[in-house]
């Protein structure tokens, strides 16, 4: 065998780079394939079922913001970027001729005690965590029941956990896939902030 042949031979047996990209490709196609089925189907499941509860929701929340309420928002680690989310979304409307709504956000550190030196009555206070509340999300909520705030909690799959039991806008995704939970939480707010302005704007808050 020539020099040239051996070369040849033995090039047919090294992967080449672009067989490589190609099979790099079709799996993360396949990956990001999966993942998007995920989330339409968790998506598809939560306003299926909760569809009600959502409406109720925004009603609740337009009166509050009529009488005088703020969106007061927490979350904590990956949901931080969340809470700055919703809280640009109602104080900045995206949308000419919307008006701007009161909202802001809570430290992470020291949370329970901005709660208690800002909060009042009409206030909403909306906590946000991919799984089960924790005890500061437990604390900020207590204290939301206490003083009469309408309260929102945007969680991962319903768990048994007591502190959201009987709590009318638990909004519990179905699925245990963080990032899924998360996609659903951003859609939730933006048809909250959305519906908080029909109902405005239809004076649905006077009700």
């Amino acid at each position: 065998m020539t020099m040239t042949g051996r070369a040849t031979a033995l090039d047919s047996t090294v992967p080449q780079q672009g067989d490589a990209g190609s099979v790099l490709v079709r799996a993360d196609r396949g990956i990001s394939e999966a993942h998007v089925a995920a989330s339409n189907d968790a998506s598809g499941q939560f306003f299926s079922e909760r569809a009600d509860a959502v409406a109720r929701a925004c009603h609740a929340m337009a009166r509050r913001f009529q009488r005088g309420g703020r969106l007061i928002a927490y979350g904590e680690g990956a949901q931080r970027s969340d809470v700055a989310h919703v809280v640009v979304e109602f104080v900045h409307p995206v949308i000419v001729g919307k008006r701007a709504l009161p909202a802001m956000a809570l430290p992470e550190m020291e949370s329970c005690a901005a709660l208690e030196s800002l909060g009042h009555a009409d206030d909403i206070l909306m906590l946000f965590c991919a799984g089960t509340p924790g005890p500061r999300v437990a604390a900020l909520l207590l204290h939301a029941r206490e003083c009469g705030m309408l309260a929102l909690v945007l969680t991962g799959e319903r768990s048994s956990a007591g502190d959201v039991d009987g709590l009318e806008f638990h909004f519990a995704v179905p699925s245990a896939d963080a990032l899924v939970v998360q996609e659903t939480h951003e859609m939730l707010y933006h048809v909250l902030w959305e519906l908080v302005h029909v109902f405005l704007d239809h004076r649905g808050g006077d009700g």
